[in-house]
């Protein structure tokens, strides 16, 4: 099977994950690795035994797909060019910094066939995939996401940096459009929201409650989905989840086998897989602007009400 060539373009710390997994997978050939830091850029290059660029335009003929990996702020640009010159693309969340910038971008690719995947990467942890058949119709969902700020992510605030993955997971939980959202958010140390609260209400009435943070000393990503006599319980970090249902007017509680796997390392083969047959992404460019519109949207309550 002739293999698909794959260029990385960021290699700080997220793209030189992407980097190690594309060097290990089958059927895949790293061809090189890019980053405006020309000492980093060598250095993982050197790391995975592949070639290094400061400028993204090298890879331009050398390779059939891409990870995009650099600051939100210049998604749209980056992967334009990639859209533009035939090669397929993953670009890490949120999919850009503004809805016009990701239409433009779904556009492209597909009107040239390409695939375009967007990289939330909780839809492919194994306790989400492992809750699947025990969903049922949630009532309402609630999640956690805290932990420690970290200096790399500086151009967006919590809701786009950190609350989004749950803003995704949720969306396609329920699967009904959002009606009214409630939004609170502070800034500690940063010049955007460092801490958030917000309250999706869908079209059935579901109800989501997400809080996220990131200047919280211990990092906490759970989920709770309440429905019709039962529950589950889910924790991101550690792959595990339970099920609690009533039963005799007593609370029982099952665990859910998982088989635990590296989600990146599923995310960048899924969209290998995609791009040597065809298939649609799990989390396509249309997913991942779904999600930015709802994220925007809270952004937008969070500093209305900082105005009041």
């Amino acid at each position: 099977m002739e293999k698909i060539r794959v260029g990385v373009v960021g290699v700080g710390h997220l793209g030189s994950v992407h980097a190690k997994v594309y060097s290990k997978l089958d059927n895949v050939k790293l061809v090189g690795v890019c980053d405006c830091n020309i000492e980093r850029a060598l250095e993982i290059g050197k790391r995975f035994r592949t070639n290094s660029y400061v400028d993204y335009e090298e890879l331009f003929g050398k390779v059939d797909a891409a990870s995009i990996v650099v600051p939100t702020s210049l998604h749209y640009n980056v992967a334009k060019d990639f859209l533009n010159h035939n090669i397929h693309v993953l670009v890490e969340k949120p999919i850009t910094k503004t809805l016009s910038e990701a239409d433009e971008l779904i556009e492209i690719a597909q009107k040239k066939d390409l695939i375009f995947q967007v990289g939330h990467i909780e839809r492919f942890n194994s306790a989400i995939l492992a809750i699947e058949p025990y969903l049922k119709k949630p009532k309402f969902v609630e999640c956690q996401r805290l932990g420690p700020f970290h200096t790399r992510v500086k151009d967006v605030g919590v809701v786009l940096d950190l609350m989004i993955h749950d803003i995704d997971i949720v969306l396609g939980l329920v699967k009904k459009d959002v009606v009214h959202i409630e939004a609170v958010g502070l800034s500690t140390i940063s010049d955007h929201e460092d801490v958030a609260n917000v309250r999706l209400i869908f079209e059935d009435q579901t109800i989501a409650d997400i809080t996220a943070s990131r200047v919280t000393k211990d990092v906490v990503r759970k989920i709770r989905i309440f429905q019709e006599e039962s529950y589950i319980s889910l924790d991101y970090l550690t792959q595990e989840t339970a099920i609690f249902r009533k039963k005799n007017e007593k609370i029982t509680k099952e665990k859910i086998k998982i088989k635990k796997k590296e989600p990146l390392k599923k995310e960048l083969k899924s969209f290998i897989e995609c791009v040597r047959t065809g298939r649609k992404p799990v989390v396509s460019g249309v997913e991942g602007r779904r999600a930015l519109q709802v994220a925007l949207e809270i952004v937008n309550k969070i500093k209305t009400s900082k105005n009041r």
